[in-house]
């Protein structure tokens, strides 16, 4: 076995990762209201919610403060480990980075970030997590 190939597996299974991530950020919101209007009691569950609004509001405030993901960053060194150039591997791999890395202005992304930022607060409003829900109705609102 290469001394390259754990290198490459790795950064491969990172870019899995941060798949799964973005499809967890992004497909929770539609989820989330999906499963309230047909009353699915599981999808306002607050480890959910609470892991939802976490993963979006560390990506804004990365867009925000100009760092790089830190998914992203540990890929590339384990592909430079590996002695490949950034975003090269796999049949699954390459697919995975042409949906994930585009070319745009930083603050295409800035925006872009706040704005589902501001829409996944507003489906939290809209629908919050069964606990808070609870202490909601049993402190008279709502």
């Amino acid at each position: 076995m290469s001394p390259a190939l754990p290198y490459a597996l790795v950064a491969e299974l990172v870019l899995a990762l941060h798949a799964v991530l973005v499809v967890f950020v992004v497909g929770g919101v539609p989820l989330i209201v999906i499963g309230n209007l047909r009353g699915w009691p599981w999808v306002n569950g607050l480890w959910l919610r609470l892991s939802h609004l976490a993963a979006i509001a560390i990506v804004a405030a990365q867009a925000w403060l100009g760092v790089d993901c830190p998914l992203t960053t540990l890929e590339m060194w384990l592909r430079a480990q590996a002695g490949l150039p950034a975003y090269a591997g796999t049949f699954i791999g390459h697919w995975l980075q042409r949906l994930l890395y585009f070319d745009a202005p930083a603050w295409v992304f800035v925006l872009v970030y706040t704005l589902f930022a501001l829409v996944v607060a507003g489906v939290w409003v809209r629908f919050p997590p069964r606990q808070w829900r609870y202490r909601a109705q049993r402190n008279g609102f709502r």
